[in-house]
């Protein structure tokens, strides 16, 4: 092809996605106006009995489930937005306890995908909560260096990689998913497993590719777009850091993400 003329198709191609960005933004920024009047709603019927009259428990406990939602919807498209930041260079650093924020990701992925954690209130004792996880075949392990370490790094993008992580953990599983956290020369990794019907090597690379889903990695039908796996990838890579995945097909999958305690715009792939 001619140079001039594939220049051309690359400058057009480029205008293409850029304005597709810029549609898909503004239409996530959009949502969030209807998310953020349904929680306005939701809240006024749980703060206002002397309105609107008492309710029951079961109706109570409904109502905070259906905020909590609400909020986390809100939250989604936030980091939604957030991908979107990471491109432009776009950070916003705070120090963290990586493994309080994990806890706190588990528990908001149990509620979205499994519907688990219903049988337990949202401050139930830590301990109590996570006996009742190892009941049903989920384990969060911390190693003793990582109880007390601080991140100073981007907390909403961590936790959005975290988020996605363990929630394609859950959507594969057939009894467990294993989460540990350990760290070593400066760097956080987190390890998220599960015992689904794994990934032949083949499709390794398939699976962080934007709307593609491998479907004989998939136990039960899912109506996902093949978003959550690649922005995880892109905000880690964002961060400084990885994620890499080990697995044989019908032996479950290990994705591994790889964090520096500190970020550095050095080490951003951007």
């Amino acid at each position: 092809m001619n140079p001039e003329k594939q220049s051309n198709k690359d400058k057009q191609q480029s205008s293409e996605q850029f304005f597709r960005d810029i549609e898909i933004e503004f239409l996530i920024h959009e949502l969030k106006g209807p998310m953020a009047v349904i929680e306005t709603g939701v809240r006024t019927l749980l703060e206002r009995a002397d309105k609107y009259g008492p309710l029951t428990p079961r109706q109570e406990k409904i109502l905070k489930r259906s905020l909590r939602n609400s909020r986390k919807a809100r939250g989604m498209l936030n980091g939604l937005l957030e991908i979107g930041r990471s491109g432009a260079g776009c950070f916003l650093c705070c120090r963290f306890q990586p493994a309080k924020s994990a806890y706190d990701v588990l528990l908001d992925a149990l509620e979205t995908v499994t519907g688990e954690f219903d049988q337990l209130e949202r401050d139930t004792d830590p301990e109590a909560v996570l006996t009742f996880l190892t009941q049903k075949g989920i384990s969060l392990k911390v190693s003793p260096q990582v109880v007390d370490t601080e991140m100073h790094q981007d907390e909403t993008k961590f936790r959005q990689i975290l988020g996605n992580l363990i929630q394609n953990a859950f959507h594969h599983r057939r009894e467990k998913v294993e989460i540990t956290m350990n760290s070593a020369d400066d760097q956080i990794f987190v390890e998220i497993t599960d015992d689904g019907p794994g990934i032949d090597a083949d499709h390794h690379e398939a699976v962080f590719q934007r709307y593609t889903q491998v479907k004989e990695c998939t136990i039960s039908p899912r109506n996902g777009h093949g978003l959550g796996l690649a922005g995880a990838r892109i905000l880690a890579r964002c961060l400084g850091g990885d994620i890499e995945l080990q697995s044989e097909k019908g032996k479950g999958a290990t994705f591994r993400l790889m964090l520096p305690v500190t970020f550095s715009e050095d080490d951003a792939q951007i």
